[in-house]
């Protein structure tokens, strides 16, 4: 039985949007699989962009890296993949279906963006008896894999999916009152349950950093920076992206751009156009061996952390904390303990993101990665 992961971090330094705690989620992790997990330091393929020396997280070298994860791939292996950096969304074009109403996408740093329906067509090709987990540190991430069902979450729910909450401006009050209330109530003796000591305790311990949030609009103005154009607009972004991109953009962007020549050229045949562009998820035809543990919902942002001066991600940081707590050995950890203990975490810090977990049942009170 093989063991390989990818890792892919990404704090997109000297821009407008930077992030610190993405590439230190890769460190910790890295030394997490071979730790406690036992993959082999040669089976683990790191991108970073803070490093030369590392493969760069464009959007063509993610895709090789998960291509080359599942392409060999046995019955039996074990392939994991985390991802920690900015996630955003693209409005659905005319014809398009999905539970959420958007294309829910990791951000390469070359602005080069990897929508749900290519992470599904990536766990299609995953072979009987392997199976992928994905743990995703990142903004909309809930329903990163196209089609899978949801567990633990709430981001198929048709009343939601608005536009993302900004919360850190009151967790910064809430963080900033509890640290105050703590030193209050320790010079005045004031007793308090240990209940509601420990919660202050434990919110006290951090310091929120960067939303991980980013914007329709930022990511149009970087994409304008990295690209020359300025004349990006919502509706233009998928053509923009193939332009630039050319054959390493999307599998979904490219077949988009297929189904409007078609629709240009065979005016006659729009419906057979609107299939081509229909036709890149085949979710529902192949057992589903893809299990996503996501930072946050569709419509919810994640944050950044800060802990003894370093920054990681808030869900990542919860998922190192579950896992080096007490509670017995790494196979009484589940897919589903993990996430509801990282959700029960981040509310006790002040955090309002809401992980989730999205796969097939049999996956769901299995171990966590193996």
């Amino acid at each position: 039985m093989a063991k390989k992961a990818v890792l892919i971090g990404i704090n997109y330094p000297g821009t407008k949007i930077e992030l610190k705690g993405c590439v230190n989620d890769v460190h910790r992790m890295h030394k997490c699989l071979v730790d406690r997990y036992g993959f082999s330091e040669e089976d683990i393929t790191v991108l970073i962009d803070t490093d030369d020396s590392y493969t760069q997280p464009t959007g063509k070298n993610i895709r090789n890296a998960l291509s080359e994860l599942i392409t060999p791939a046995k019955s039996g292996d074990v392939l994991f993949v985390h991802y920690s950096g900015h996630g955003t969304r693209v409005p659905l074009e005319e014809g398009e279906e999905d539970e959420t109403g958007f294309d829910e996408c990791i951000v390469p740093c070359d602005m080069n963006p990897i929508p749900d329906d290519d992470f599904r067509e990536l766990v299609d090709q995953v072979p009987p008896g392997c199976k992928i987990t994905f743990v995703s540190d990142s903004c909309h991430s809930g329903g990163l894999i196209d089609g899978a069902k949801e567990h633990i979450g709430e981001s198929t729910n048709k009343n939601r999916n608005q536009e993302p909450k900004a919360y850190f401006f009151e967790l910064e009050i809430w963080n900033f009152f509890n640290s105050v209330l703590m030193k209050f109530l320790a010079l005045c003796g004031i007793w308090r349950s240990q209940e509601e000591q420990d919660k202050i305790e434990i919110t006290a311990r951090y310091e929120v950093g960067k939303s991980r949030y980013l914007p329709m609009e930022s990511f149009i103005n970087v994409l304008k920076e990295k690209t020359g154009k300025d004349n990006i607009e919502i509706g233009k972004i998928r053509p923009t992206i193939f332009d630039v991109f050319g054959e390493d953009a999307s599998p979904k962007v490219k077949k988009f751009i297929k189904a409007m020549l078609t629709k240009l050229d065979q005016s006659g045949l729009v419906e057979s156009g609107r299939e081509i562009y229909r036709g890149g998820s085949s979710k529902g035809s192949v057992p589903d061996r893809g299990i996503l543990l996501s930072g946050c919902q569709t419509d919810e942002t994640s944050a950044d952390v800060k802990k003894s001066g370093e920054a990681y991600g808030a869900f990542s940081n919860a998922i190192q904390m579950v896992l080096s707590g007490g509670g017995g050995e790494k196979d009484k950890i589940t897919n589903r303990e993990l996430v509801l203990r990282a959700r029960e975490m981040l509310k006790e810090q002040g955090f309002t993101q809401r992980p989730g977990l999205y796969c097939n049942d049999r996956f769901v009170d299995a171990p966590f990665i193996c």
